[in-house]
């Protein structure tokens, strides 16, 4: 609770307990106490701001580009793939994957934590109530009875439920972030199963149309036999070679399998209901060039090889002099900067304990003590009590230094592992660009080569007809192409995966979530059907427009904490984005109430 709210609730109790005590020296007493607590209240909170956290000096080669731009190219990057499949894939996850629903309940969870930490700095009020019998040496039985309203307040002097609200708040957004950090993951791996789904879809059919050219060898190779003019080597090592491109076959189906199961459990559905998702007409007309059967036709193979009617998605070019910077919006460094700050804030938690803790506490009820006390009467004694208690821990200050030094380490550990974090994004990013320029070269000398290969095969295969060339020349040209296209094909997902792997590696992605839903309607009904929430789920649980930075400085002497639309403006740093109202607190009110 802030200081201004603080010192409003004293001054109100200590005018009300004035006339509420008897006797002028108890008036002054009483007043005297509350003023004393009054003027602790002022006190600032203990324990460390949270303050930016330093990090490593980033790559300067990276910073080339437009920053503006290159975000703006992280926002819906798999669009850019232009294959309205994976567009349908990815928002089906968004809206399906069970990881990121199990992502949404620990936002709710947090939320919850915070408006339990929030309601600790409210009055906790019981009602107590209780019978006793008692037995005297005459033989005669008395009946004792109670009722009392109690309520008592710890105050907030040194700040320590102002540092946990602050802590639960930190975590609040942390889970937000995470939230964010698993859609960019699920949003990559089901890029990634779908690339290699068509990869190895494209392989497979590639190598099925590869299975009938052998086929047609053979059958040729026979007519020559029968014609006396090859050998049976000739028909043998035909069959050898057809046999063992037709035993390759089912593994690329088992890939092919997998990558499609793999797509179902990311998008929470079973693999027979992926297969309606991943069928479109143009696909299937792709699929109909590879089937093409074999006419001799270097035209045939080269529209078939050609990337207008490959499987494989073809990443948009992408320019490898990407601003450093953008490391820095990944949503799982958001998660370790919350982390450390809403580790910051138990340090004044840890840190209050050394000091005294001041409360009021204040009890009125009734008494009856008779030989049958069932009920009460304005006759029974009526008790009043109200007034300030004290404590401190004089005699644990070693157990309470050592707290706060675990604390302290506790907060170091995780700006290191902030760091460390760096450190990682930056080693993702280069080695995903390295691997992209990388595999764009050896796609330009692959395609080269299947051409070469396929023009090869063409003319060897016309030569051996006419009695020019021997079988063996012939063989090879079939190998070799075989080989070259299946590499080909290989390479195309490389490139697309490791165009994934920078967008990821970038956190490229989350954007698409801003104003969405992290709780779907028919779980809000099915958790309420199950235990009152209250209004709880009443409200939109949407997700923030934009990423959230903590407070920086002085964050936990705010006076308000609430996440409201009309919550007053906290301290910041100029470079951090202003906090969203779509995730709010649970309300305050209801967390009062529902204080024990």
């Amino acid at each position: 609770m802030g200081q201004f709210a603080t010192k409003q609730i004293l001054m109100r109790l200590a005018m009300n307990n004035i006339h509420l005590t008897f006797g002028y020296k108890k008036r002054l007493k009483t007043g005297l106490s509350i003023f004393a607590l009054y003027s602790l209240a002022a006190c600032s909170v203990v324990g460390p701001n949270f303050e930016p956290v330093d990090t490593v000096k980033l790559p300067e080669s990276w910073s080339k580009s437009d920053t503006e731009k290159a975000e703006l190219m992280t926002e819906q990057w798999w669009k850019q793939f232009n294959d309205p499949t994976l567009n349908r894939l990815v928002d089906a996850a968004n809206q399906q994957n069970l990881d990121i629903e199990a992502a949404g309940l620990r936002i709710l969870q947090a939320r919850m934590v915070y408006g339990i930490s929030d309601a600790l700095s409210y009055p906790q009020v019981q009602v107590v109530s209780g019978q006793l019998a008692k037995i005297y040496t005459d033989d005669k039985s008395y009946n004792n009875a109670a009722l009392s309203f109690d309520a008592g307040w710890e105050m907030d002097v040194w700040g320590k439920y102002a540092r946990g609200l602050e802590s639960a708040e930190a975590a609040l957004y942390a889970s937000i972030a995470s939230y964010n950090n698993i859609t960019v993951s699920i949003t990559a791996e089901v890029a990634r199963n779908y690339v290699n789904y068509r990869t190895f879809q494209e392989r497979v059919l590639l190598s099925q149309r590869n299975i009938q050219i052998q086929e047609r060898v053979v059958e040729i190779t026979q007519v020559q036999y029968d014609s006396g003019n090859v050998t049976e080597l000739d028909v043998q090592q035909a069959k050898s070679q057809l046999y063992g491109t037709q035993s390759a076959l089912p593994a690329l189906q088992i890939g092919m399998k997998k990558a499609r199961n793999a797509l179902a459990v990311l998008l929470g559905i079973l693999p027979t209901e992926v297969d309606k998702l991943l069928a479109s007409d143009e696909i299937a007309e792709r699929i109909e060039s590879y089937l093409t059967k074999y006419d001799n036709s270097d035209a045939k193979r080269a529209s078939a090889n050609n990337n207008n009617n490959s499987l494989v998605p073809i990443p948009p070019i992408i320019d490898t002099s990407i601003d450093a910077s953008l490391v820095l919006r990944r949503p799982d460094l958001q998660v370790a900067e919350l982390q450390a700050h809403a580790q910051s804030a138990k340090i004044g938690v840890a840190e209050a304990a050394l000091y005294p803790s001041f409360s009021l506490f204040g009890s009125i009820g009734v008494n009856s003590t008779e030989e049958s006390a069932t009920s009460f009467s304005l006759s029974d004694s009526l008790t009043l009590a109200v007034g300030p208690t004290f404590s401190w821990n004089v005699f644990q200050y070693g157990r309470v230094k050592n707290n706060i030094r675990l604390e302290d380490a506790r907060f170091q550990e995780t700006l290191t592992n902030y760091n460390k974090k760096i450190l990682q994004a930056i080693q993702e990013v280069g080695d995903s660009l390295s691997s992209y320029q990388y595999y764009q070269t050896q796609e330009a000398l692959r395609l080269k080569a299947v051409n070469a290969s396929v023009r090869a095969f063409n003319i060897s295969m016309t030569q051996y007809e006419n009695g020019q060339i021997n079988f063996e020349r012939l063989l090879s040209s079939v190998e070799k192409m075989t080989r070259s296209e299946d590499s080909h094909a290989q390479t195309k997902g490389n490139i697309a995966n490791q165009v994934i792997a920078l967008y990821k590696s970038l956190g490229g992605g989350w954007e698409a979530n801003s104003g969405k839903a992290f709780i779907s309607d028919a779980l809000i009904e099915t958790m309420k059907s199950r235990t009152d929430w209250g209004d709880q789920l009443d409200n939109p649980q949407t997700l923030p427009t934009q990423s959230y930075s903590p407070e920086r400085s002085s964050g936990a002497n705010s006076p308000e904490r609430s996440l409201e639309t009309n919550s007053p403006e906290r301290s910041s740093q100029t470079n951090s984005p202003e906090r969203s109202s779509k995730v709010s607190s649970p309300d305050t009110e209801t967390a009062q109430q529902e204080a024990p």
